[in-house]
């Protein structure tokens, strides 16, 4: 029952009691059965408990509204990028160290270091020529056959490839292997010379060559003992001849003259003179072996 209807009630009981105090002066109002039908008086200080009364289990039940949907979980981020990792360079593994050799076994010596390589050599071919420059005078007069010489290589030398082997200025150490003067005037003298060895900076390096040109002087000495003799000869022959064609006086006097005379030219003319090589003369040489280094 809702609270309206049952304060209605009230309100109907409270005005019915009303007039039954008027009508019986306080008499109680019975049936016909002498019943008491009044109402228990109703104690107005009591509260009144208007709670509405539980709804009628009959009445359809109204559904509790539906859960608003809980809000969709937030997207995933998405995978980071894969990163393919550089490959690292292959460690060589490390060497194992050797088993301990027993006491009784002999170690084993280690294997010897490899030769390092060997560096392009540089040649110079049989056959090449070398132009060279004396250092000092020398001739027939100072030196003899068998004396070494100095001279230094006025030009580089190259290969083929055009590397200089022999840069100008290196020395070359020769050796006399002939000398002599010259004995009249169609005689130029004799000098030859070959070469053993050539210093390259500190390094020193065998040379097989021989020369193909000394330039040279020839310088005179003068008539000496020998070319008096000469002199002396062509003057008898003349007298002898002057005495044959001109009579036993003046005819041999005049050959003699003459015959000295002769005698005289034949002597300058085959008087002995000195070969000399100065200093600085051009020497050319030949490699008859290839010189490599």
């Amino acid at each position: 029952m809702s609270g309206t209807k049952y304060w209605a009630m009230t309100a109907v009981l409270l005005a019915a009691m009303a007039c039954g105090k008027k009508d019986g002066a306080g008499a109680s109002a019975q049936d016909s059965t002498g019943r008491d039908l009044s109402l228990a008086p109703v104690d107005s200080s009591r509260a009144l408990n208007d709670a509405p009364k539980p709804a009628d289990s009959t009445k359809a039940e109204v559904p509790a509204p539906a859960p608003e949907p809980a809000p969709a979980p937030p997207a995933p981020p998405p995978p980071p990028k894969a990163v393919t990792p550089k490959p690292k360079p292959a460690t060589p593994p490390k060497p194992k160290p050797a088993a301990a050799t027993p006491a009784s076994t002999p170690a084993s010596s280690p294997a010897p270091a490899p030769a390092p390589a060997a560096s392009a050599k540089h040649e110079i071919a049989a056959g090449a020529s070398m132009t060279l420059a004396a250092v000092e005078e020398f001739g027939t007069k100072t030196h003899k056959v068998g004396q070494a010489i100095k001279a230094t290589v006025s030009a580089d030398v190259t290969d083929e490839a055009g590397k200089v082997v022999i840069p100008a200025g290196s020395v070359v150490t020769l050796v006399i292997t002939e000398l002599s003067v010259s004995e009249n005037k169609s005689d130029e003298g004799k000098v030859s010379l070959k070469a053993t060895e050539v210093t390259i900076g500190d390094e020193h390096f065998d040379l097989d060559a021989v020369s193909t040109l000394v330039a040279h002087g020839l310088k005179g000495r003068g008539v000496k003992a020998g070319d008096a003799a000469k002199v002396g000869a062509g003057a008898a022959a003349g007298a002898i001849l002057g005495r044959v064609l001109g009579g036993k006086g003046k005819g041999a006097i005049v050959g003699g003259v003459i015959g000295a005379a002769a005698g005289t030219a034949v002597a300058v003319n085959s008087a002995d003179r000195d070969v000399v090589v100065p200093a600085g003369a051009k020497i050319l040489i030949k490699l008859r072996s290839a010189l490599s280094k």
